[in-house]
């Protein structure tokens, strides 16, 4: 199913190459979900081919297992560099700053890649640390406990957002600078902060593309304000902002 027009973006708008990272998980789907709302889309599976993207996404998979296929293929120290942050050398000593010009969207257990904190996780399994979150792996349960759920997304002027949760880790805190943009039942299942955004769910399973949308535009405002730090153009980027793309 295709998205709505309101899911794709203005014609005045640039295009922003987004890498998809391509170690385990839901790469076609996120490709296919960032092409539909306007993106270039490339992926990536080794340090190289991080030049130039305007964003990056972490799928699914098993965040162990990713960790371990991150440093096997030198991505993590080569994303770690990229994104500015003092990435944590074990589960649970992360910074919790997003100090990182370079957008990031990590997907359930890319959600615990990018996490300040993590429990339950091995005692050597690494983290970005650039999100102020703990966060507890499985934390909804194994395979068998997985569901489907709508939630109301952003300001709730838009329709019930539907996601789906396989093996979801569940956020047991987080920062005061860490925005929520959806909760379960109480819990944040959605989080932003600075240039992260993070899903307990997978998006990239169901037709709606707002959330997809939203990181398009988070990607293509900072790379606007990357440009006129350059000297290269004088536009003022808009901000991303969850009203009007949840509306």
């Amino acid at each position: 199913m295709r998205p709505t027009a309101s899911a794709l973006p203005s014609e005045s708008q640039p295009e922003p190459l987004i890498g998809v990272l391509d170690l385990q998980g839901d790469v076609r789907e996120h490709m296919r979900a960032l092409g539909d709302v306007g993106c270039a889309v490339r992926r990536v599976k080794h340090p190289t081919e991080l030049d130039d993207v305007d964003g990056l996404v972490l799928p699914g998979g098993e965040s162990t297992t990713l960790s371990m296929l991150l440093e096997s293929m030198g991505l993590f120290e080569a994303i770690a560099q990229i994104l500015g942050s003092e990435a944590a050398p074990t589960a649970g000593a992360g910074s919790g700053s997003a100090s990182g010009a370079l957008p990031l969207f990590g997907t359930c257990a890319g959600l615990i890649l990018v996490a300040r904190e993590v429990l339950d996780g091995r005692p050597d399994q690494r983290t970005f640390g650039i999100l102020d979150a703990v966060v507890r792996r499985n934390g909804y349960g194994r395979q068998a406990q997985s569901f489907e759920a709508e939630l109301v997304l952003g300001s709730g002027e838009g329709p019930l957002l539907p996601t789906v949760f396989i093996r979801a880790p569940r956020v047991v805190s987080a920062g005061p600078e860490v925005e929520v943009l959806a909760s379960l039942d109480e819990v944040p299942v959605l989080v932003r902060q600075g240039t992260v955004l993070a899903s307990s769910f997978h998006p990239e399973l169901t037709p709606d593309r707002r959330v997809h949308r939203l990181f398009a535009e988070m990607c293509r405002a900072e790379a606007q304000t990357r440009t006129r730090a350059a000297g290269h153009g004088q536009t003022d980027a808009p901000a991303a902002t969850a009203g009007g793309l949840f509306g």
